[in-house]
């Protein structure tokens, strides 16, 4: 299967995307505008996109010291993808959306992904203005969210600093009122903030007429000290250019002014910065008791939601983005794979080994015809495939969620919540490996430039820190996710995987291979069970990325094994070339990776401390 055949099978076959036309939500669609959006965005990414992924890798965001300044392809690229509609197609009608499920717009999405990751980052823009939506007032929703749906502005978040990183309990950036009445306007609870943000993706550009940034800061108490850790951090909206209560720019910059642009190993065509807040380089005006009172420096910010809830209101924006970058891992990946099957398909080179060894004189074969190298094609075609069917679930999961009826909607809440650090994760290391195999393929010519596999792997190898890195995603998911509730998402998880296995149980082809998934199943939970069982989170999370990756692996085994049901279902004799191409990659997996669990899970189980306990002199 080409890409869009991928998806059209995972979308309507497997996950029965077009049974949501039934809610009410998505009652005014059906396959066929389901169809015309993936038409669509597949066209633009083919004629906007593709062609110019080698250009903003290789002409990079430059900074004048006023601006900055992109090739003009990205620019288009952006205009193309806005006129779409695709930045607002989930919103309601009356945000100018489509209310289109967001299962049909991940997959849509999809398309851009693969033709070039690094143009626009318009999921920053869409996440933020979701964002507001869910946590802003009436009118930030009007001013901010609907004019970055519409594409007026683009949208970022502002959470690292070049001190604290990932650690967000230990950010300095602090937000005090902006005047007695700072708490009277209309477009929220207005305050002066300063800090440094660091590694802000599309943190400043002149694609579009404002940037709205959600920034992360803390507000002092009255003895002028913030309060320590992540309890005390509230969340803004900062634009960069002044508005006023209607949304229109009142010509005024705002204090946030951009120190330098970050150069990156890949994504090289997404602007990202160095803002400081407040420094004073554009003084704004300053509002005390109702009136103005000369220019000062601080970046004036709207709170969005109540104080010292900002980690809470940027997690919505957060975990969508982290199944975005799981889903950009995912198609870096199908990239990859796709560039070195053809590759391998034309590239002459070695000979068929017979009784008596190599014959010389027989034509070269090429090196699909070599078995390592269909290896190699299968074990991408397995990663790839996989995290792609996984990131669809999720966002599957997203539309019961909101649309589902009440018992449907809780667990599948709590199914994304064990869920999303697996699909931000499992992909991003996976389907590098896949990046990894298709330079492999291509031998030396893979490190080249002239081939767009090494360009792959450097846009894919960011996306096991984007976002929450992986060690941070294994902790949440052995120290949180799968315990939480008395460990319920855990159980209902195992629940749908026993009821994939009870179903392939009754198929003569996948038998064997439900019985393996059944003992997987039992050793992760036994796994999770003994990790905890002193109840030390040193010992429990000193082995949490081996976990993950086990847990990973039974995810995508259970969904490999769901797929080949589907398989079945429509195609019981295998007649299509394309069935059977998902077949052998369930076979893959089952033969070649899910036997890896074992070693992973086994540190787990006796809470190794090689790694944890060793001295740092010894290094």
């Amino acid at each position: 299967m080409r890409l869009r055949s991928t998806i059209d099978f995972l979308l309507y076959d497997w996950l029965q995307a077009e049974g949501l036309t039934s809610r009410p939500r998505f009652a005014d669609h059906s396959r066929d505008t389901f169809d015309a959006v993936m038409d669509t965005c597949e066209r633009i990414a083919r004629e906007k996109y593709a062609p110019f992924n080698r250009t903003v890798d290789l002409q990079e965001p430059q900074f004048d010291g006023e601006k900055v300044i992109l090739p003009q392809c990205t620019y288009e690229a952006r205009e193309a993808y806005a006129e779409s509609g695709m930045l607002s197609a989930a919103q309601d009608y009356e945000m100018g959306g489509m209310q289109l499920p967001y299962t049909v717009e991940a997959a849509a999405n999809c398309f851009f992904a693969a033709a070039s990751i690094s143009i626009g980052s318009n999921m920053l823009t869409s996440g933020n203005a979701n964002a507001i939506m869910a946590h802003g007032t009436e009118r930030q929703k009007k001013v901010f969210a609907a004019n970055e749906f519409n594409g007026r502005w683009a949208g970022t978040m502002a959470l690292s600093e070049p001190q604290a990183g990932s650690s967000l309990s230990d950010i300095a950036t602090r937000a005090e009122p902006d005047g007695l009445e700072y708490e009277s306007d209309a477009l929220g609870p207005r305050y002066r903030l300063k800090g440094n943000k660091m590694w802000i993706s599309s943190g400043d550009h002149e694609m579009t007429e404002n940037i709205v940034h959600l920034v992360l800061a803390k507000i002092p108490g009255a003895d002028g000290k913030t309060i320590a850790g992540v309890k005390g951090i509230s969340l803004f909206i900062v634009p960069k250019k002044l508005v006023d209560a209607e949304g229109r720019l009142t010509g005024e910059r705002n204090d946030v002014a951009l120190a330098g642009l970050n150069h990156k190993l890949g994504w090289r065509g997404t602007t990202n910065t160095l803002l400081n807040f407040g420094e004073g380089r554009y003084p704004v005006r300053g509002q005390h008791g109702g009136g103005l009172d000369g220019r000062g420096a601080g970046a004036i910010g709207y709170l969005v939601g109540k104080p010292g809830e900002g980690l809470k209101c940027m997690f919505h924006m957060m975990n969508e983005a982290r199944i975005s970058i799981g889903m950009a891992a995912s198609m870096l990946g199908m990239a990859g794979y796709h560039a070195s099957l053809e590759y391998a398909q034309s590239r002459p080179q070695g000979r068929p080994i017979g009784e008596g060894g190599k014959d010389a004189s027989r034509p070269q074969s090429r090196i699909i015809e070599h078995a390592d190298v269909k290896r190699m094609l299968l074990a991408q075609k397995a990663y790839c495939e996989g995290a792609l069917a996984l990131n669809l679930l999720c966002a599957r999961l997203v539309d019961e969620q909101y649309t589902g009826q009440s018992q449907e909607a809780a667990e599948a809440r709590l199914l994304l919540e064990v869920l999303t650090p697996v699909a931000k994760s499992w992909p991003s290391e996976f389907c590098l490996e896949a990046n990894s195999l298709a330079i492999q393929i291509h031998g030396g010519y893979g490190y080249t430039r002239d081939f767009a596999v090494e360009q792959y792997w450097r846009d894919n190898r960011l996306n096991m820190i984007h976002e929450g890195t992986h060690g941070i995603q294994a902790m949440d998911l052995l120290g949180r996710k799968v315990v939480m509730d008395g460990g319920k998402g855990l159980q209902l998880l195992a629940a749908r995987i026993n009821v994939t296995i009870q179903r392939a149980m009754q198929h003569e082809k996948l038998g064997t291979y439900a019985n393996q998934l059944a003992r997987a199943l039992a050793d992760v939970g036994s796994t999770t069970k003994a990790a905890w069982a002193t109840g030390n989170p040193q010992e429990a999370l000193a082995n949490a990325v081996p976990y993950m990756q086990a847990f990973g692996h039974l995810v995508l085994a259970w969904i490999w094994l769901d797929v080949a049901l589907a398989v079945l279902a429509m195609d019981k004799d295998l007649a299509i070339a394309a069935h059977r191409g998902s077949m052998a990659a369930q076979r893959y997996f089952f033969h070649y990776e899910l036997p890896r669990i074992g070693a992973w899970l086994q540190v787990v189980k006796a809470r190794d401390m090689t790694c944890a306990g060793m001295e740092e002199e010894a290094f």
